[in-house]
């Protein structure tokens, strides 16, 4: 009995050692938003103010200090985010990963981001503000990945701290500029449907406003099927397996006086990116006697995408121009390491690359490069494709002042001056929208236009060997789409087409009219918004399109004999007025039946492999509604049987497995399929997937209202395997500016300002998101010191 009890006291020693021991390891975890430290490069003393959301609040006698301590303060809240956002175009995921990754980097390491960011360094002038501010944005870096905590990220992977340098801030921007592009996913597919089923079948895909500018490509299909279909596969893949959120589209709006109720510019802007956790954007209020700006950070980029002060604010949304073009290249027989041009052959440039592999040996990649650009054919392991293709992005061909024109749009005292910094930017391409206190708005399209010969359709694949596709001519900024104080006082965005310049179309990737329609409808009607009406148009819900297709759907099988469970839910849907709210019904009947529709359509010609991949694309998301209007399309017959099909049938089809599969789910009664059962969110951490820390890292799942193409976009992909429509993107942040009352603007966050778990801010604006609330982005400085939660004080050394 006495060694008994001798043991469990030792025990219960144990027990307070190791739980003392761990509570004081998850503390030195924690971020540090109190107290005082130091370090070199510092001049004066900063003082951070922490507000109840925790978003720093910077005041500096001067903007290099200024610059310091936001690099600190970014990087002990986001370290862990910022480390992944900068390996992703050196090929160094798999380093974390392991070989789960290798696709993805070889895939990113074909793009030459990491070569074009070296070279963009090397070349910059040292001496401008923008370099002098960005090099004491990664001081302030620095000294936290020096001297701070390392992330239980950190931990879990087995990965080292490392200091930030300015190749890695031009990395990031470049990883977000590929995400913008839209080519990787739609060329290919559509070259393959077209070697595969010929124009007919093209012409009821919406690739352009005017379909007849489908042109006949002059490649022999049978050589190019077998590397089209592993191209399709392998960037798919090493896309998906991604553990960092894209960027996907957005909505944004800004209002003359004349359109207000108090006479000043609103702004509204959601930019719409994949969901995951951390949340992408990093918010930070910086204030010095020569700069002020609140804006919204990407990990490791010193200046804001997003933002405003008390004299004008910016929103961006994605243009979805073609910025990003294949061509095929043809292999010397005779040589095979040289390629044909109008001039004859020429040498492959090649480069050789290692990645290293969690747990694995070092995988070593060599990748060919023609004039174009790198070949794909290297993403797969030396796939032995048919026929090579190489990939010609203009973001790393043309010269890189994007560091300078995210400054010019920082600093930018006036519309004149924010245009200039605007023109600077190459790619990607970006709608930016303006407005100030002085009355102005403003939506210019940024990124450098270029021409292609006439009868070019630069959505396939290009003939390289002849130089007869080549870019013709470079626009300059002024010829790019822009409205600066329109008679119809308001400009928007909702990564819609913009209408012809000089009687021409700009190409692109364009989501389909829904959102740009409901945005018209609802700012044509009225001149007297305010906060709280510009919120609530923020949060709307209710489909534009949607009730166009179901009239057409009840319109089509009005004629059939319908069972008493199909009359039942065609009657639902008719009723319908396209509204996602949470306790709706019709929304899950629609979309189990669109997703049906589309199979049932588009499979059987394009293969289960293509269609998969097709509905990731922003062209699907076009095609479906001028499709379901067009009654006599090849596409309606189904290849596998040997009746011809109507539309009628597959509608039929579609609504008749649509109910089966929900009744199956939810039972027989209608009403209880409600859409808070389906729709619901979670933001998931790169290494939530692990079940063991789901609970810990990823945060949701919410049941959550909105949908896909409305303008509370909270977007799903449709998915054979999966009876849930699980939100993949949605708003990164909602934001309203104010010019009538700059002090409460207000915005949200999808989870929380940290990406530390152990913070109180990791996801305390989780609930609020997902409710549709919303919190002030505090500038006036005798509020943010008297309510401030947390006081951090920065000294020379």
């Amino acid at each position: 009995m006495r060694r008994l009890k001798l043991f469990l006291k030792y025990l219960l020693v144990l027990v307070v050692v190791l739980s003392l021991v761990s509570w004081l390891f998850v503390q030195n975890l924690k971020p540090t938003y109190d107290g005082e430290l130091s370090f070199d490069g510092m001049t004066d003393t900063v003082e951070v103010y922490y507000d109840t959301y925790g978003i720093p609040h910077i005041y500096a006698s001067n903007t290099p200090d200024a610059f310091r301590a936001l690099g600190y303060a970014h990087a002990q809240d986001r370290l862990w985010q910022m480390e992944l956002l900068r390996r992703i175009a050196k090929g160094q995921i798999s380093e974390v990963f392991g070989e789960s990754q290798l696709e993805t980097d070889t895939f990113f390491l074909s793009l030459g981001i990491d070569e074009a960011s070296k070279e963009t360094v090397a070349a910059l002038d040292k001496n401008t503000e923008a370099y002098t501010l960005a090099e004491a944005y990664l001081e302030g870096v620095n000294h936290f990945v020096e001297t701070g905590p390392k992330p239980v990220e950190f931990y879990l992977t087995g990965i080292e701290k490392r200091p930030f340098d300015m190749v890695d801030i031009h990395d990031i921007i470049g990883y977000m500029a590929f995400t913008f592009a839209q080519a990787h996913k739609t060329d290919p597919i559509l070259t393959r449907l077209q070697h595969k089923l010929g124009n007919t079948y093209l012409e009821d895909l919406a690739i352009d406003s005017d379909t007849s500018t489908v042109y006949i490509q002059n490649f022999p299909a049978q050589q190019a099927d077998s590397t089209l279909a592993l191209l399709n596969a392998k960037v798919a893949a090493a896309l998906s397996k991604l553990p960092i959120p894209q960027l996907e589209g957005s909505n944004s709006w800004v209002l003359s006086p004349e359109k207000t109720k108090s006479g000043k510019v609103i702004l509204a802007n959601d930019p719409h990116i994949r969901l995951a956790q951390p949340a992408v954007w990093f918010e930070a209020h910086v204030s010095t006697p020569d700069y002020e700006m609140y804006g919204y950070h990407l990990g490791g980029v010193p200046f804001p995408l997003l933002g405003h002060n008390r004299y004008r604010a910016n929103g961006l949304t994605m243009f979805q121009n073609d910025d990003l073009d294949f061509y095929w290249e043809e292999r010397n027989p005779e040589n095979p390491k040289e390629y044909k041009t109008e001039k004859g052959w020429e040498p492959f440039q090649t480069r050789t690359k290692t990645i290293r592999v969690k747990d694995a040996d070092p995988v070593t990649v060599t990748y060919e490069a023609t004039r174009h650009g790198t070949l794909l054919n290297g993403i797969a392991g030396q796939f032995p494709f048919d026929v090579p293709v190489a990939v010609d992005w203009i973001f790393t061909k043309e010269k890189n002042e994007l560091l300078e024109a995210l400054y010019g749009m920082a600093s930018a005292n006036n519309l004149q001056s924010f245009q200039q910094a605007v023109a600077r930017i190459h790619a990607p391409g970006l709608n930016v929208m303006y407005g100030d206190a002085e009355g102005n708005v403003a939506w210019f399209a940024a990124g450098k236009l270029y021409d292609l010969p006439e009868n070019v359709h630069s959505k396939f694949i290009l003939d390289g060997a002849s130089g007869a596709n080549e870019k013709t001519q470079f626009f300059d900024f002024s010829y790019n789409p822009k409205a600066i104080n329109p008679d119809w006082n308001y400009v928007y965005s909702a990564n819609n087409q913009p209408d012809s310049l000089k009687g021409r179309l700009i190409p692109g990737y364009y989501l389909p009219e829904n959102r740009a329609k409901r945005i018209t409808q609802l700012l044509d009607v009225k001149d007297d918004f305010d906060m709280e009406s510009s919120l609530e148009m923020m949060l709307d819900v209710t489909s534009a399109v949607v009730p166009d297709m179901i009239d057409t759907l009840v319109r089509v099988l009005s004629e059939n004999d319908l069972e008493e469970r199909e009359a039942k839910a065609l009657e639902m849907l008719k009723s319908w007025d396209g509204n996602y709210g949470l306790n709706e019904t019709a929304p899950t009947i629609y979309h189990r039946w669109e997703y049906l529709m589309a199979k049932y359509t588009l499979e059987d010609e394009m293969s289960e492999e293509l269609f998969n991949q097709f509905l990731k694309t922003h062209l699907f998301k076009r095609t479906l509604a001028p499709l379901v209007a067009k009654g006599d399309s090849p596409w309606w017959d189904d290849q596998t049987t040997e009746v011809k099909e109507t539309r009628t049938e597959i509608f039929q089809k579609a609504l008749s497995e649509a109910l089966n599969g929900l009744e199956a789910q939810f039972g027989l009664e209608l009403a209880s399929w409600t859409w808070n059962k389906v729709h619901t969110i979670e933001h998931s951490h790169p290494i939530g997937s692990v079940e063991t820390f789901r609970s810990f890292l990823n945060v949701g799942p919410f049941p959550v209202h909105g949908g896909r193409e409305v303008i509370n976009n909270l977007a799903f992909v449709y998915d054979d395997h999966d009876d849930q429509f699980q939100v993949f993107s949605g708003p990164s942040t909602r934001r309203v500016i104010d010019f009538s009352d700059i002090e409460n603007s207000m915005s949200i966050l999808p989870t929380g300002q940290s990406g530390n778990p152990w913070s109180p801010h990791y996801n305390d604006q989780a609930e609020m998101y997902v409710n549709g609330e919303f919190r002030k982005m505090l500038l006036n400085r005798e509020e943010i010191v008297s309510t401030s939660k947390n006081k951090l004080v920065i000294n020379p050394n």
